[in-house]
């Protein structure tokens, strides 16, 4: 019940929000109101939630297609649990976010905001194939308006770029899935077997991709995130890329292990491919958002290299580090939309300067930044260590890879932060440029406490992500 009530609430809260003729500020009000009500909800899931055990928890079933055998199932695991948190908690920030900034058109806005959390909640809690697809389909629809409408100057460009990769990719999942699920004789993922098919396997690892961004498959990241409003990047980065997380775990893993096997070296040398050329792309961006793009990219190569070890150290240190890249990338677009709010860029031969009279600003932007460098404690380099940990079992080389592209994380993060803070400073930043007031560290600081949280405590996550001791087992032997 409690699973269900997480997925309509925002859905008929956007409802309520297009049809409602209410205030701007009392539309911002109620979906402030819908979304931390979600954190709430996700909290009391949290606490009666049995992490050792390996059944589906807080799980509801009715029949949808009964001839096809499609069911309304949905419920959760440790790690899609963890998901669907992280996802509820960037959605309350950026739909804060958007009632701070007073987006234009606010019931459509709002309305489109909530209808995102609700559908990535819905792919992290689905078990039933179709309706998986039902929801993966569906969060990309408000993503679309959300660019498209409320977007930079080339928003057509970047909304159009987008809707081809995304429905490229989601016809060849769908044609896997009407595939697998004919030849299985069910579409329940917890009810369907293995197979052995290529061409279904590759069909659902595309689209997974397509959403990581990995490459090849990431021709849509830089105009999507840098056009987009900075609180729907922060979803982008944060949550909607962990979609392909949940798919590559609990669909490619479980039910294709054969194809893993064999094609394992090559999408290992892909995932550390798209870690490099992220990182070093991050690198040569001229603003903050391009670097946070790319640097997202590199960073799901990485969490994919993580998944592919197919060891509990990679799996583990994957979804850890799914969970932190995800706070860390949403804290740092919503940092980068408030600097535009002061300066009208983002860029960082306009900027510099301006750690000088702004504390608050300067301590959030190095401490956000800290995390993205990943140094010792952090709940970052926990999750990358585990991954190359895991890794290195698969060939020291990978984890050769992984180590050299953190050193260039630590590159272009340091450029970041000096181009912000501590460089001559630049033409548009003027004296009466604010610090960062009450509101805007309401919608932070919340993360980089769970952030601290998690570096004090990453096993709260890493050991509570699958049952059992052998996470790996769990997932490869899951299927009957």
């Amino acid at each position: 019940m409690l699973t269900t009530l997480l997925i309509l609430l925002p859905l008929v809260a956007a409802i309520v929000v297009w049809a409602a003729p209410l205030p701007r500020e009392a539309t911002a009000g109620l979906a402030v109101l819908v979304a931390l009500t979600e954190v709430v909800l996700w909290v009391v899931t949290l606490a009666g939630f049995d992490f050792g055990s390996t059944a589906l928890q807080s799980s509801a079933q009715q029949d949808w297609f009964s001839d096809l055998g499609v069911q309304y199932l949905v419920g959760f695991y440790g790690f899609s649990l963890w998901l669907a948190g992280l996802t509820v908690v960037l959605g309350a920030a950026a739909i804060g976010y958007g009632a701070w900034v007073g987006r234009e058109r606010p019931r459509a806005y709002f309305g489109l905001m909530l209808f995102l959390v609700g559908a990535v909640v819905g792919v992290f809690a689905s078990q039933d194939l179709l309706l998986f697809y039902v929801f993966f389909e569906a969060m990309l629809i408000p993503i679309y308006v959300l660019v498209g409408v409320w977007g930079g100057p080339d928003r057509v460009s970047a909304t159009v770029t987008f809707v081809i990769y995304t429905m490229a990719g989601s016809l060849l999942m769908l044609a896997s899935i009407v595939a697998f699920g004919l030849s299985q004789g069910t579409f329940s993922l917890i009810e369907s077997g293995t197979s052995g098919n290529d061409w279904i396997f590759f069909g659902f690892v595309a689209a997974f991709a397509v959403k990581a961004p990995l490459l090849p498959f990431h021709g849509w990241l830089r105009a999507a995130y840098t056009e987009s409003p900075p609180e729907v990047a922060a979803l982008l980065s944060g949550v909607v890329s962990k979609a392909a997380v949940f798919g590559l775990v609990w669909i490619v893993l479980r039910h294709f292990p054969e194809p893993v096997d064999d094609w394992r070296t090559l999408l290992l040398v892909l995932a550390a491919g798209g870690l490099v050329y992220g990182s070093l792309l991050a690198f040569r961006q001229p603003d903050i958002r391009g670097v946070v793009a790319y640097s997202s990219m590199g960073q799901m190569g990485l969490i994919t290299l993580g998944i592919f070890a197919t060891n509990d150290l990679g799996l583990d240190g994957a979804v850890l580090h799914s969970i932190s890249h995800g706070l860390v990338s949403a804290a740092m677009f919503l940092l980068a939309g408030m600097l535009i709010e002061r300066t009208g860029t983002d860029r960082f031969d306009r900027l510099g300067g301006l750690a000088k009279g702004r504390p608050a600003l300067a301590t959030l932007v190095m401490v956000v930044g800290m995390f993205t460098l990943a140094v010792p404690g952090s709940s970052n380099f926990a999750g990358e260590f585990a991954i190359l940990a895991g890794v290195f079992d698969r060939g020291w080389g990978y984890a050769a890879v992984g180590a050299a592209a953190i050193v260039l994380a630590a590159m272009y993060t340091l450029r970041l932060i000096s181009a912000i803070l501590h460089r001559a400073r630049g033409e548009a930043v003027r004296d009466e440029a604010r610090d960062l007031a009450g509101p805007e560290l309401l919608l932070v600081v919340p993360l980089v406490a769970l952030l601290l949280a998690l570096s004090v405590w990453p096993a709260a996550i890493s050991e509570r992500s699958f049952p059992g001791d052998a996470p790996a087992a769990t997932i490869s032997e899951a299927a009957p």
